[in-house]
């Protein structure tokens, strides 16, 4: 059964993820992206290494202030295996490595620099966060299943069907891994992989516009639930193009998110 809260609203599943063994796990139909009834959205892989780690980092005393997810290929609806490893150990700061394995072979990787807390309140300064809506999108049904509907979107700007620069909010509807809360950092990396998908610059229908990559800078840990995507797609003259998204919780901003995108007419 999934937790109570925001989870399991309109979804039947309990997860994204089903642990079946140390470091293993089998993804349920809530991870699929819109490319592929096979493939994975982004989104929760990204969350499954940094939570890989967060298991192997100071589990206080900091945060992880950016990570770089690269898509070694699609990441197939099918068991996978998850390690990580910590590459830089230190006082101030550590690196971790984490690899997302299936079928043998390495689908995804992500590096996590953790950065031990200091007092800066009395200089800091970010961008205040756009007010939520009240109530949720209504359910889109080009997408019947799937990543899109396990999580819940409030718009304030632009539509995943329309192009241009968009604003939207969102959460999980559910948990990450199955009989585990996410962190604060997971719930962030679920959404900073929609950038691209929230803000598209080209028709969906006629062209495909996928990250090879998403690359997070972390202002400071995000709080709640909700995060926002604050997002715009450009395109460029040689099949590529990048989003950049800043990322807010209802506090303000806590970080911006970059994907570089490989674009081909389908």
């Amino acid at each position: 059964m999934a937790p109570p809260g925001p989870y399991g609203r309109g979804v039947s599943s309990e997860a994204f993820y089903v642990p079946i063994g140390p470091g293993t796990f089998r993804p349920t139909p809530h991870t699929v992206g819109p490319w592929a009834a096979t493939d994975q959205h982004g989104g929760p892989p990204s969350a499954l290494l940094v939570r890989a780690l967060e298991q192997v980092l100071p589990p206080e005393g900091g945060w992880l202030a950016r990570i770089s997810v690269d898509l070694l290929g699609a990441v197939p609806v099918q068991e996978l295996t998850v390690t990580a490893s910590v590459v830089r150990p230190g006082r101030s700061v550590q690196l971790a490595v984490a690899t997302l394995a299936a079928g043998g072979r390495d689908v995804a990787r992500a590096t996590g620099w953790w950065h031990r807390f200091g007092d800066t309140i009395a200089v800091a300064a970010y961008g205040s966060a756009p007010e939520l809506p009240d109530q949720p999108d209504p359910v889109d049904q080009r997408w019947p299943g799937g990543y899109l509907q396990a999580m819940e979107w409030r718009r304030v700007k632009g539509d995943f069907a329309e192009p241009g620069p968009a604003v939207i909010w969102s959460r999980m509807r559910l948990p990450l891994v199955e009989g585990a809360e996410p962190s604060p950092t997971q719930r962030l990396l679920v959404s900073a992989d929609s950038g691209n998908g929230a803000a598209s610059a080209l028709d969906l229908d006629s062209w495909l516009y996928v990250n090879t990559e998403l690359t997070v800078h972390v202002l400071r840990p995000p709080a709640g639930e909700w995060i926002c995507l604050d997002a715009a797609t450009t395109i460029g003259p040689t099949g590529g193009g990048y989003a950049i998204t800043t990322l807010s919780d209802v506090d303000g901003e806590v970080g911006r998110g970059a994907q570089a995108l490989i674009v081909r007419p389908r």
